[in-house]
């Protein structure tokens, strides 16, 4: 239910006397299903059936499932699982279950109401007609495709602004020419380069969904997508198989405004395709580091020896599992590189008294500031929907009354604490899974999750601009790397690399398994070889598939379904191997573009084949690719006692982040 709305009346006897039988009150409800939103109004029992009572075993989340209360008092705490955050649990929320309706069952009220009820698709809708406002209570009548007008609704509390308001989030609704009370349901009608108007009427719906939410479609309805969009864009003259790539590139950009894929013909990349990147090396990977490893490159006091060294074992081989809970707190930030274990703990202990702050701010709101807080409710909403299809095959979430997806809630609740403005967007539970599975604790998991999400924030942000960015970035790359496939999927109308989308919203979360998202994930955040390092492993998971995409004559329906199902087949260790071998091609290659130094934080003057001593003339340290595979490490044979302390505390200075 994403809408509801009690005390709207239809007025059975409009023009006779006002008397109470002429009003049959009810309730108006918008519903969610899986593949379509319905409007629902049934008409109010008035009666409420005491024994159907409810409380909330531990707070009002609904992730939390509702009991039903005994005859006696419910008693509060005796039957609540004990948690280290219990002294932070809220007053039990109760609220009252109205007795259930069956849908046009007569018998089962009184009075003959149910013969008012309905519900319609809103794909069936056609116009909406209202009153003018200052003209008492609000009211509307919905008219259907068929020119069914149903009984006028009346709102004798509230209006029908937020009723409106949610309507338009599934259709587009405009203001008739000919009434200004009148809201037409936007439909197809002549082919225009706006991204919905290339689909037919009845797909209409998904995307506008895709517009408003692009990764709940991209994970869900991909394969629906596909098919709109092949049915729209190949018509049945074969003389007219293929839209202009210039064409196909405003297709997107009016879906993500601001997006702009260099087609083919453009000048600016005849250069680039002359360019001999040469052959890719052979890279091989080695074994995660161990405990061992990690306790050796640290000295008495808890400090990282040398951070540089650690990255690149990290880059090569990931970590040991056991490794992990410690390890993210540095990749991802939340604990300086360069502190001591003294001075973790005094950070550990500062950022739990910071969030449970915050997580008690949303959980004193009470129910009826929440009913004045439509963005809280909102978040709530979506935050409850996701969480209860978030990895629930994982042992960490399986079943029910499961605590990890009880602080799976409360974590990304108390982040809408920490980003009001931001908040929740679906997807972000996807994010923080595998970090809570690791931490195994709310408060760690929280501050690491903050700290991926200043790395992954404009991904969510409501212009998109991050994934317009890494688009374009991602077209300059494969361009470089492979014109002759960018011509392909050009010719297929696929240059936009729509495809890619998922991968690069959340992180390729959804195309590896949850183990191999791990390792993927803790060698993306070393931050190695290069920036951007994810947009080289999109690229290492094209040119594999190149071959079988092109020998195939794959056009723009089956690359997209292609690309689809190769969710939980890759292999992370081939294609980290890739990725890799890609980086080091295109860090030797003496004409790099500019385009492409600057999207892989390269300097051009660093970048040869022979660079292999790490300096210049001038005796300056270089960003070479061979830094990355040095063996040994100062820092660690300072710690073997070859070099005197001061010395070993010098270049431990010289490695802390600016």
């Amino acid at each position: 239910v994403i809408y509801e709305q009690e005390g709207v009346f239809i007025h059975s006897s409009c023009g006779k006397n006002d008397d109470q039988d002429s009003l049959i009150a009810g309730i108006l409800r918008v519903i969610e299903k899986e593949n379509e939103v319905v409007v629902d109004w049934r008409p109010l029992d008035e009666t409420l059936d005491t024994s159907n009572i409810l409380c909330a075993g531990k707070d009002s989340s609904s992730v939390v499932e509702w009991t039903q209360t005994p005859k006696e008092k419910c008693s509060r705490g005796a039957d609540r699982p004990s948690s280290y955050e219990a002294e932070w649990d809220m007053v039990t929320t109760v609220s009252f279950k109205k007795k259930p309706h069956s849908n046009g069952d007569a018998t089962t009220h009184a009075n003959g109401e149910s013969e008012w009820s309905f519900l319609f698709s809103l794909t069936d809708l056609k116009s909406i007609k209202q009153n003018k406002e200052g003209m008492g209570w609000s009211y509307l009548v919905f008219c259907l495709k068929d020119d069914v007008k149903l009984p006028a609704l009346h709102f004798h509390r509230g209006d029908s602004k937020p009723l409106i308001k949610c309507l338009e989030k599934h259709v587009a609704l405009n203001e008739s020419p000919h009434d200004e009370r009148v809201l037409l349901v936007k439909t197809q009608k002549s082919l225009s380069q706006s991204f919905e108007n290339l689909f037919d009427e009845s797909s209409y719906g998904l995307l506008q969904k895709w517009k408003k939410d692009p990764y709940i479609v991209t994970m869900g309805k991909f394969s629906k997508v596909t098919n709109y969009i092949v049915g729209s864009l190949r018509s049945s003259d074969t003389s007219n198989q293929r839209r202009p790539p210039s064409e196909m590139a405003d297709f997107l950009n009016d879906t993500i405004p601001g997006l702009k894929i260099n087609q083919q013909e453009e000048p600016g990349f005849e250069v680039i395709t002359r360019i001999d990147l040469g052959k890719q090396p052979e890279v091989s990977r080695r074994e995660p580091v161990s405990a061992e490893e990690w306790a050796k490159n640290m000295d008495s006091e808890g400090r990282i020896l040398d951070v540089d060294y650690i990255k690149r074992l990290i880059f090569k081989g990931g970590l040991c599992h056991t490794l992990r809970k410690e390890a993210w707190k540095f990749l991802l930030g939340y604990f300086p590189w360069n502190s001591t274990k003294e001075e973790r703990a005094n950070l550990q202990k500062r950022k739990t008294d910071e969030y449970f702050r915050m997580k008690l701010q949303w959980k004193s709101v009470s129910e009826e500031q929440e009913k004045r807080n439509s963005r809280l409710r909102d978040y709530r909403s979506l935050i409850e929907k996701d969480v209860n299809r978030t990895d629930r095959t994982n042992k960490f979430y399986e079943g029910e009354d499961n605590p990890g997806l009880i602080l799976l809630h409360d974590i990304l609740m108390t982040y809408c604490m920490y980003d009001f403005d931001l908040g929740y967007v679906q997807g972000m539970s996807d994010l923080l899974s595998p970090v809570l599975y690791v931490m195994e604790n709310e408060v760690d998991a929280f501050w690491c999750f903050v700290s991926y999400m200043d790395q992954m924030h404009q991904n969510f942000e409501e212009q998109m601009q991050g994934m317009k960015t890494q688009l374009i970035q991602l077209s300059h790359l494969l361009r470089l790397l492979d014109s002759g496939f960018c011509s392909y999927l050009e010719s297929q109308d696929s240059g936009y690399l729509y495809f890619c989308f998922r991968w690069l919203l959340i992180r390729f979360k959804r195309e590896f398994s949850f183990q191999d998202i791990l390792r993927l994930w803790e060698v993306m955040w070393t931050e190695l070889p290069c920036q951007n390092f994810h947009l080289l492993l999109c690229c290492a998971i094209l040119e594999s598939e190149k071959q079988q995409i092109m020998d195939k004559h794959y056009g723009f329906n089956e690359i997209l379904k292609h690309i689809n199902e190769l969710s939980m087949k890759i292999d992370v260790e081939y294609i980290l191997c890739k990725a890799e071998a890609i980086s080091m091609q295109m860090m030797n290659c003496k004409e790099l573009p500019q385009t492409v130094s600057e999207i892989l934080g390269i300097e051009n003057s660093s970048v040869t084949p022979d660079s292999d001593t790490g300096e210049d003339e001038s005796g300056a340290e270089l960003s070479c690719p061979t830094s990355l595979y040095q063996s040994v490490s100062p820092a660690v044979i300072a710690a073997n006692g070859t070099r005197d302390s001061a010395q070993q505390t010098a270049e431990t200075q010289s490695l802390a982040p600016a």
